[in-house]
Order: structure tokens, then sequence, then C-alpha cells
């Protein structure tokens, strides 16, 4: 098979169009059951012989339409496949009167064909959602200093474009003009907004918190990161082959022998042996009966979704079966921090008092003056001392600070401030003595908030206390990671776009056995390629949309699905929905426990089968007694797949 023609073939030989087809699909696959249905009742109720030949013939050419042409050419090009097989042994079913197997093997085939090509078609949707991300147009700057909202794709680099407070980045540049901070999130997937001032790099997509920023363009929009994030999204999809199930490595072979097979033996008793024409005819008819794949078909679907229902009941959504047989082979997890293993929000991680105030005092302080303020840190700030219940009096004569805090007049008719290292050095201001509280706090990667009185003419400046604010890890985590080592992960790495010594404190807490920290998006695909080089069969979790192009780069994608973005919900092939990591264990061991059921039913119905090959070919067994066995195979793999929905996550 060509590799043109394998990007529009499913596993299994049946061809799609893809989009253009699927409107179709799903119709002709829910009529084919209906009828086939239909036959049955009619065949159970004794209706006149018509009535149920009519409906077994309206169900073969219905789910027919999407095995039969495929078929058809595979056999005038003599390219032998399941379709072939499938068009041929129908046909045959029919001529010795057995129709109505005939029409239960197609509507099976076809349902299975149409459920995989729907699943291939949902990752496609993840380019229009990263799209949305850049604005599109952009305030250009003109040399007299005006500005002008122009097409983002029409900026060059070496233009000055102004962002304005709450406004995205149209385009990657540099910042020429203006302080304030940055929302990375949807790039780097840093929970704290960054500092941006001259100099500093800005991608397209991320969010100006305060204040205006004027950039100069580095790159056309079709080369931002953001576009750069697009493109790893679609090259990854388009590059990672899906994984052949063991019965299409099994139809390369065993197709071309049972159609060689069956012609031989309609063909060589007569001539050779002067057999009767009838009879060894029949028994090439019944060989093909027999050798349709009913049993063999269902090993795999059955048991795939029984699965799958078992672990959306437990939360947990996985986008079709191939990837729930992957699951089952996972050696290596790279995990994503912000969102994933932390909350994916800044928290008032403790409060510390440098002085005789207590910290409710210290805290009160900073809520009054950051009241003001929009900053995320500040509304965290306000946020902690509202759930302890503490009344402040709103500061006035209020004064942002970009890149270093905050001062204001407070209830007391003092300055009061809250803010960095910076604003304490610019009020002549120390910490001297507490030296090792500071450093401790910045050992564990979390912000600090300063807080207290500038100096007057009056009294002396004083810090009353600092508040360690960081992206908490959540409660779970390191249960959920070690459950995922009793299941068999030799190794979880945390990749992540925060600075280092931010990751190795969260890799530390939680159990982790690696961090990378200050990656960005191509960073962490080259890390998760490394990755499936060493151990073939690797997860990657996240919830952000820098985390997309690991997903789809991943064997198994694996998203965040109540917070995470669009993108990586589409992108990843497998969403917990209620963002419970624990979850992840569970159904890791059910994607193990599947692949060896799905071992064993492929074992047993090939076994019975080639049993009843021989068989007929010799005469020992009719066709309705091969019917029999086989149906007889089909409910015991249908009943062995179906203990998967008595599975707990």
């Amino acid at each position: 098979m060509t590799e043109e023609h394998s990007e529009n073939t499913t596993s299994c030989g049946c061809e799609h169009t893809h989009s253009d087809k699927l409107p179709s699909e799903p119709v002709l696959v829910g009529v084919s059951g209906l009828l086939v249905s239909l036959g049955f009742i009619t065949m159970w109720l004794g209706a006149p012989p018509w009535v149920e030949i009519l409906a077994f013939a309206a169900t073969t050419l219905t789910g027919g339409a999407l095995v039969f042409p495929s078929g058809w050419k595979a056999l005038r090009s003599l390219k032998l496949n399941m379709n072939a097989l499938m068009t041929v042994a129908v046909a045959g079913a029919w001529i010795i009167g057995e129709g109505a197997e005939g029409a239960v093997v197609v509507f099976l085939f076809a349902l299975s064909e149409w459920l995989e090509s729907v699943s291939a078609e949902r990752a496609r949707k993840s380019i229009r959602n990263l799209l949305s991300l850049a604005p599109e147009t952009a305030l250009l700057k003109s040399d007299d200093g005006t500005t002008e909202e122009v097409e983002a794709s029409g900026v060059k680099v070496g233009e000055i474009v102004v962002v304005r407070s709450g406004q995205r980045v149209p385009l990657d540049g540099v910042v020429v003009s203006g302080d304030s901070s940055v929302n990375q999130a949807p790039i780097t997937g840093e929970s704290v907004p960054v500092d941006k001032a001259l100099d500093d790099e800005v991608y397209a997509g991320t969010i100006n918190c305060e204040g205006v920023l004027e950039i100069e363009v580095t790159k056309v929009a079709s080369d931002s990161t953001l576009s750069r994030i697009i493109h790893l999204v679609e090259e990854a999809e388009q590059s990672r082959a899906p994984t052949q199930r063991f019965v299409d490595r099994f139809a390369a072979i065993y197709t071309p022998l049972v159609f060689i097979f069956a012609i031989l033996t309609a063909l060589l008793p007569p001539l050779l042996f002067g057999g009767e024409w009838f009879t060894w005819v029949y028994r090439a008819l019944a060989l093909l009966v027999i050798a349709c794949p009913c049993a063999l078909v269902l090993a795999t679907p059955v048991s795939i979704v029984s699965g799958l229902t078992a672990l959306v009941r437990g939360g947990v959504l996985v986008k079709g079966g191939i990837h729930l047989e992957a699951i089952g082979k996972i050696r290596a997890l790279a995990v994503d921090k912000t969102g994933t293993i932390t909350e994916g929000k800044p928290k008032v991680i403790a409060i510390h008092s440098l002085s005789e105030a207590t910290d409710e005092d210290v805290l009160k302080l900073a809520a009054a003056i950051d009241t003001h303020s929009e900053h995320p840190i500040a509304r965290t700030v306000i946020d902690e001392a509202k759930n302890r219940g503490l009344s402040y009096t709103p500061s006035t004569e209020y004064e942002s600070l970009t890149g270093r805090g905050a001062r204001a007049q407070v209830e007391n008719g003092r300055r009061g401030f809250v803010g960095n290292y910076k604003l304490l050095e610019e009020a002549g201001l120390s910490v001297e003595g507490h030296e090792a509280i500071l450093s401790g706090i910045e050992s564990r990667g979390l912000s600090l908030a300063l807080a207290g009185y500038l100096p007057t003419d009056d009294s002396p400046g004083e810090v009353l206390g600092v508040i360690s604010i960081g992206d908490a890890i959540r409660p779970d985590a390191r249960d959920a990671l070690d459950r995922l080592h009793a299941v068999g992960i030799d190794k979880i790495i945390m990749l992540s776009g925060d600075n280092q010594r931010t990751v190795d404190a969260i890799a530390k807490e939680a159990g982790i056995d690696e961090a990378v920290g200050d990656l960005m998006p191509e960073d962490k695909v080259a890390r998760v390629r490394e990755l499936v080089a060493k151990y073939q069969h690797v997860a990657m979790i996240g919830d952000g949309v820098n985390d997309a192009p690991a997903l789809a780069v991943a064997t198994v994608g694996i998203a965040m699905g109540a917070i995470g973005s669009d993108t990586a919900i589409e992108t990843a092939d497998m969403a917990l929905m209620n963002d419970d990591l624990g979850n992840l264990a569970g159904a890791m061991e059910l994607g193990r426990r599947t692949l060896a059921i799905i071992r064993f039913n492929v074992a047993f119905a090939l076994s019975i089968k080639a049993v009843f090959l021989v068989l007929a070919f010799l005469g020992l067994a009719n066709l309705w007694m091969a019917i029999l066995a086989d149906t007889g195979a089909t409910l015991l793999v249908i009943a062995n797949s179906l203990r998967l929905l008595r599975s707990e996550k």
C-alpha cells in the first residue's frame, strides 16, 4: 500500500474521504443497523420469507455501500484486502442462501470502520481553535505618533504596534516603550504574569495585564510563536501514523491465502480427481463464509467499547480504541506543571510577619493597598483577605509602580506599600535579619509581596511582613503520581515554561522523578520526542495551548478536561473531564486489562476459525455447523469483553 493511499484508508483497508464523506456514513450505518434488526424480527415472527430476504438485502446494500466499492477496486487491481474478502464472502453467502449471515457481517464491518473515521476527523478541529488566539488586527504606530488599526497579517518586521491594557499581543516583538505585566499562560504556561519592560520579548497571543506597551515587531504573523505552535500541531498530527491493529497485519497474509485456498478448493478436486462441481464450489463458498471474521472483527471493538464506557463513567474520556490500546503500553509520562500538577492559579501560600505586627495586620495592609489593582497577584491577596473574613478600609492616593508594586495612603494616615525588593531598595528599607525566611520562600519557587510603611519626615519606614504567593500543588497530585509508578510507569518527568527553581521545588513536593523548566512549546516537543525514542510508549498530560504540540507528539496525549483549553482537549487523545489525576492510573490499568482481553479474544477467534476451515474443507462441517460455531465464538468474545464494564476507575 502506498503512502498516498494509506492517508485515505483506515486500518482495515476501508477507504474514506474524510470530512466530505462523513455526513453520509452515519446515515448508511444507521439504516443498515435498523434493517438488519428488522430482518431478524421478521424471521422470529414468522413473516413471509420475501420480507426477511428484502430486509437483509437492503441491509447488505446500505452497509455494503461503505465496503463494496473499495472491495471491488481491490479485486480489480489484485490488491486483496479485508474489503475484498468481505465483498466476495458476502456475495458467496447470498449465492448459497445465507443472506442473513452476509448482512450481519456487512453491518458490523461498516460500523467499526465508520467509528474509526470519526475519531480521526476530530483532531483536525484543533487548528481552528488555535487560530482564534491571535487578534486579527493590530494598532500600528506611525512616524508622527498616531495609531491606525490594520490587519495583523500585514504588519512588517521593524514596525511599531501599540498594545493597551487588557488587549492581546498581535505579533511577536520586543518592548521599546512602556512597562507592564503580561499573562503568558497561553504560550508558555507560566502561572503568574511576567513583568515586561524595555527590550523584553513578548509573544503573539499573550495578554497585556496593565499599562500600555509599544512593541517593535520581530516576526511577521506567519512566523510568530503561536504560528509555530499551529505548525507543530499540524506536523505532529500528519506524521504520527496510527498503530496498526493485529487484524490488519494478519489480513495481509490471511486474505490472499483464503482466496487462493477457496479457488483451489473449487477447481482442483473436480478437474484433477473427478469431484462434483456443485459439492466443491459449495465447499469453497462455505470456506469464504467461515473465513468472514465475525468473532475476529468483534474481538477488538467490543473490548474497546466496554473499556471506553467504563472510563467515561469514571470521568475519563478516551477518543477511540487505538488510544485505549496505547494507554496499556505506556512506560513514561511527561506532565505539565501549571493546571496539571498545580491548581493553575495564584494562591497565598503563607504570611510571615517580620515585625511586631500579626499575620492578619500584614494581610490587611496589603489588601487595602491592592484594592485598586487588577493585577492577578493583587487580586489573590484581596481574595485571601476576604476568605479570612478580614475587614479593612480601602486606601487612597493609590499609585501603581509597574514592575515593583504599589503604594497608597492607608487609614492610619501613613503611606503604605506592597511590592518586591526593587521597591524596598528605592525606599531605602532593609530586611536584614530575615534573609533565611525570604530565601526559604524563594527556594520553593514562590513569588513574594513585601508589605509595610514608607519612611517619612516624621517616622522611619518599616517592613511589616511578607506574603508568599504561588501556584499551589494539587492535593491529590502526589498520591496520583505514586499510583502511576505502582501501575508500571517507569519515568515521570515534568516539563514547564516556569523557571527551573520553581519546577524543581514543585517536583520535589509532588514526588516527580525529573523536572525541566524554562521551556518553550518547541522545547517541550523535543523533550517528548526524546522520551519516545527511549521508551517507545510515552504519554503527555497538560492543559494549555502551549501543551498542544507535545500532546500531539506523544503516543497518548492527555488533557485536563474541565480547565484545559479547547485546543489541548481537541489535540489530546484522552481527557480527564473532572481534572482528577487519580483517574489516570486507573485508566492505564484498564488499558492494560483491555489489551490482555483483546489478545485473548483474537487468539480464541483465530483458533476456532482455523479448526472449522479445516473441517469445512474435509466436508466434516456443513455450513450451519460452521455458522453455529462462529456465532458461539462471537458470543464468548462479547461476554469476555463485557467484563471490562465492571471495572472500577
